[in-house]
């Protein structure tokens, strides 16, 4: 999966592709909508690939985390955010990920992490590393 033209921006629901950068900023699509809009420069605006989540021995990338939660979830959906309690977030979030920092990473964090991963299973964005899918078949052979 590559997370370098997914965007999240701050204030605005859901995440988007980048399509073209302008010189006043950037036009993105949205995942939720395909709606395409121009932001602007000053827009606080984070690339997925420039985000990680703390555990107790690293910064993980977030690409990492969602390629575990996949294959955790055998490449299903991840846990509804909206439905789930603070308790059953964490529990599943310990499941594939069982040193995350839990004073570092709040349960908002999580409620976003898993929004976003069912955001981009849903639009057909995950897959399987390309990484994981070469060792097995040396493993194989």
């Amino acid at each position: 999966m590559k997370l370098d033209d997914i965007l999240s921006i701050g204030g605005k629901p859901g995440l988007y592709k980048l399509v073209k950068a302008t010189r006043q900023g950037v036009l993105v699509e949205s995942l939720l909508d395909q709606k395409r809009m121009p932001v602007s420069q000053r827009a606080d605006v984070s690339a997925l690939s420039d985000i990680a989540i703390y555990t107790y021995s690293e910064e993980l990338p977030l690409g990492e985390v969602f390629q575990k939660l996949y294959d955790k979830t055998e490449g299903a959906k991840a846990i509804d955010a909206k439905k789930a309690s603070n308790d059953e977030l964490k529990e599943f979030m310990e499941s594939f990920l069982p040193d995350y920092d839990q004073e570092r990473v709040y349960t908002s964090h999580l409620k976003k992490l898993f929004s976003w991963y069912n955001l981009l299973h849903d639009s057909g964005l995950l897959n399987r590393s390309e990484e994981t899918a070469e060792e097995e078949s040396k493993e194989e052979a």
